[in-house]
């Protein structure tokens, strides 16, 4: 099943997308809230999945406005160098422990929304990625019970402000500027995805393909990664965890290749979808 969260006429909502429509799940399950409420749920959930599945769509796809997957998650835990020839790329080696790093919510945007490149840098650069959507909370949670937690997959773009990345060792700063984490179109929930190490993640620009790599590549897998972070924050329904970016950024191309007002980034995932979203110049 694939869903969205949206608004309609100014309303919050969420729903499924069926056939390129929207079935309307909000005032269905109007105890869920919004879609981290209704993830966090497994009882509401498969109601939801059978509810969908006869349901007469109540929108088209274009009658409503798409907000990120999960529109303001507690938490999104981004991992740095975790592709092996990303790591080369970037100069560094695959260390004993995941790279770990944040980013705010408010920073998030949607599918076809604009990615923004700020006042104050012309080194904007993107990275392909996959997200996955907790859906079950727990702390200290062993990798072989990790799966059990994820709600679905989604994409993502870790948009990068390279020389505000480098200006201290922490580099946080230069991943969580405003309107640079698209995040999108919609989950893909965890029962679609016989085997998440099957996916291929690619980046395109314009048209050109300048990334790719297979979930199978990931240094640290999904599994190692939700119980390393559970055992320091208590993951929540709705949380985000982001798994790497594959090589290919831009900055590390010969020439830099960085976003322009203008470009057009691509996020596509095999078995999930594309997020696709445009470059413009902060005003």
């Amino acid at each position: 099943m694939k869903l969205i969260s949206y608004h309609k006429d100014g309303k919050p909502g969420f729903g499924a997308v069926v056939e390129g429509n929207i079935v309307d799940l909000t005032k269905q399950y109007p105890t869920a809230v919004n879609l981290a409420g209704l993830l966090s749920d497994s009882t509401l959930l498969e109601q939801a999945k059978v509810y969908t599945a006869s349901a007469t769509a109540d929108y088209a796809f274009s009658d409503v406005q798409l907000d990120p997957v999960i529109p303001a998650p507690g938490k999104i835990i981004c991992v740095g160098i975790n592709y092996v020839a990303h790591a080369e790329e970037a100069g560094r080696k695959v260390g004993q422990y995941p790279v770990i790093f944040q980013r705010f919510a408010e920073t998030l945007l949607a599918h076809n929304a604009p990615l923004v490149r700020p006042i104050v840098s012309q080194e904007f650069d993107f990275e392909a990625e996959l997200a996955v959507v907790i859906g079950k909370g727990g702390a200290h949670i062993e990798p072989e019970d990790a799966m059990s937690h994820v709600a679905g997959y989604t994409c993502f773009n870790d948009a990068s402000v390279r020389d505000w990345q480098f200006h201290t060792h922490q580099y946080g700063m230069g991943k969580t500027f405003r309107s640079t984490g698209a995040l999108g179109p919609w989950l893909v929930t965890a029962d679609e995805i016989a085997d998440y190490r099957e996916l291929r993640v690619t980046g395109v620009l314009n048209g050109e393909q300048m990334q790719e790599g297979k979930l199978s590549e990931l240094a640290f897998d999904i599994p190692h990664l939700i119980s390393y972070v559970s055992q320091a924050l208590t993951w929540n329904p709705g949380d985000i965890l982001a798994t790497g970016t594959p090589s290919g950024i831009g900055f590390k191309r010969t020439p830099p290749v960085f976003l322009k007002p203008g470009d057009t980034f691509e996020v596509v995932i095999t078995q999930i979808g594309t997020l696709s979203n445009p470059v413009i110049d902060e005003a």
